[in-house]
């Protein structure tokens, strides 16, 4: 999977907010001074606010903290300080091991009775993203507005009272992995430390270990929100986090990737895995019915997906399946079904092996208008930048809003939590940072003995996290438009979660009429909302807005 929009911030001006947001602030914790290498790399630091949110008429004033706790690399010890102070570093190479700054705006409720108030921890994914688009776009206080299915204008940007907020529902803590957003790295091969499966599932268990520490939230009701990689580090946290002894009531998921075999990137580079070509047939054929692009057009999109679904897992799976054996005759059959389904021309089908790519399905869907479908979220085209290239050189959807979604949160960090520009030093927000090409996608399964040369597959942590917490519920989200993770790879995998059918009722699924930042459609933003809060206060034992 592709990191989820551009790394690169920009500095924009921002309208003046609507958000009822108190502007003192009190700084909790101050940066001490820069330390020697024998000692700590980073402190903690904590900037406290106040604010106030309307949700579905009612008020609710809130506490923010701004702030960073410090992660090690995993395998630390907290003799490992002092055992460097002893030592000469230069002479001994035991120079200070890896440490991260992971920063959090976390958002406490007020007048209620913690800690059994229940309290979120959300990120998004890339590898490599800050969890910027969780934050202004779904679930804080503060929303920024764009526009639903093109290009948001420049700014002056607009930001306005989430009434879609989660806090009705819980707490909330949103955290930037290690090296974006406000997060740093540093010390002894620090990449090498936290830029892998495993190492960024360990970054974030001590982080909410930490967390619940710190503010005293041992004994709350506790969710963990994934989007997009950030659902794969979620899975596999569940079974890290069990293994510090911390249970879980539920995991939500957002345009999911459990199982990286399923990746619709680049699977012509993988012949004879054809499960990526599967799970993604539903979505090129919502795409197809959205931009009317189906000669036998139904209106109900949801029984035109059903009738995909079944094909895709039945008679494509088959064809797919016999290879270079598959008659003639029958290929052009499925070539004429795949046509009626994608509303790509038979004889482009027959020539790509039955076999479509995303970004050729993007390319060509359109390209008699000379424009292309975005990745994240179809329903976005955008003009073609090369009509001669194979495949989209570009997500749409990702120019179309990435702009407003960073200088939003930088005007908002920076004036509202009075985090980032303090003490006379601006601090960079880092959306995004280029390590998808560079991550470590070695995962150690349960049961394995080491680390497996192989795609990443989090679906047996999942599992073994259930079976040994048969209470953790699992709520699984995907937008219908999404064809960077296809909403039916997540139901897809879910079929092949290895639990006993008890379990298996644990698992529940809604999807949208939206792509991958399902929020950034406001009518399915309110859907999602109200499912995640139902979902929240159905496993919360009803403590959800308990005073």
């Amino acid at each position: 999977m592709k990191p989820v929009l551009a790394v690169v911030p920009l500095a924009c001006l921002l309208a003046a907010s609507s958000a009822l947001a108190d502007t003192r602030a009190t700084k909790v914790d101050a940066p001490a001074e820069q330390p020697d290498k024998s000692g700590p790399l980073f402190q903690p630091e904590a900037v406290e606010s106040t604010g106030s949110v309307t949700v579905g008429g009612s008020r609710i004033g809130y506490r923010a903290v701004a702030g960073t706790l410090v992660v090690h690399a995993k395998g630390w010890e907290d003799t490992d300080a002092l055992d460097a102070k002893a030592a000469d570093d230069d002479d001994d190479g035991k120079a200070a091991k890896a440490e991260a700054s992971m920063f959090y705006a976390a958002y406490f409720k007020d007048g209620v009775r913690t800690p059994g108030r229940p309290i979120t921890f959300l990120f998004n994914g890339g590898p490599g993203s800050s969890s910027v688009w969780l934050h202004m776009g779904a679930f804080g206080p503060l929303r920024v507005e764009t526009a639903d299915n093109a290009h948001t204008a420049p700014a002056p940007y607009r930001t306005v009272n989430n009434d879609a907020s989660l806090l009705d529902a819980s707490d909330l803590v949103f955290v930037d992995a290690p090296g974006t957003g406000f997060s740093r790295i540093a010390g002894k091969d620090k990449a090498k430390a936290f830029y892998g499966v495993d190492q960024d599932i360990d970054a974030f268990a001590q982080f909410v270990e930490q967390f619940l520490s710190k503010y005293g939230r041992w004994n709350s009701p506790k969710y963990l929100f994934g989007e997009s990689y950030g659902t794969m580090r979620a899975a596999g946290m569940t079974l890290a986090l069990q293994n510090r002894s911390i249970d879980l009531n539920g995991v939500i998921l957002l345009s999911d990737i459990l199982n990286w075999d399923l990746m619709p990137d680049d699977p012509q580079a993988n012949p004879s895995v054809d499960l990526p070509y599967i799970v993604a047939l539903p979505t090129y054929a919502a795409t197809a019915w959205y931009h009317r692009k189906l000669a036998d057009r139904p209106d109900d999109i949801k029984a035109l997906l059903a009738q995909v679904e079944a094909f895709a897992t039945g008679d494509y799976a088959q064809a797919l399946m016999k290879g270079n054996a598959l008659p003639d005759a029958e290929r052009r059959r499925i070539a004429t079904q795949l046509s009626a389904f994608t509303g790509l021309p038979v004889d482009y089908l027959l020539k790509t092996n039955l076999r479509i790519e995303y970004g050729a399905f993007q390319k060509e869907l359109l390209a008699d208008q000379g424009l292309t479908t975005g990745t994240l979220d179809t329903r976005f085209a955008g003009a073609t930048l090369d009509p001669l290239s194979k495949v989209a050189d570009y997500d749409p959807q990702s120019a179309a809003l990435e702009g407003a979604y960073i200088a939003a949160f930088n005007q908002y960090a920076r004036g509202t939590l009075h985090y980032g520009s303090s003490d006379g030093a601006d601090k960079q927000f880092k959306p995004g940072i280029s390590i998808y090409g560079s991550w470590d996608y070695r995962h150690q399964p349960p049961g394995a003995g080491k680390p497996l040369i192989a795609l990443p597959n989090v679906l047996p942590d999942l599992a073994i996290a259930m079976k040994q917490n048969p209470t953790m519920k699992v709520m699984v989200n995907g937008g219908y438009f999404d064809v960077s993770t296809p909403y039916f790879e997540g139901v897809f995998e879910m079929r092949h979660l290895p639990v006993p059918p008890a379990l298996q009722a644990n698992v529940e699924y809604r999807h949208y009429e939206s792509g991958h930042m399902v929020y950034a459609h406001l009518p399915s933003l309110h859907e999602l909302h109200d499912n995640v809060a139902a979902f929240i206060r159905s496993t919360s034992g009803g403590t959800s807005s308990g005073n």
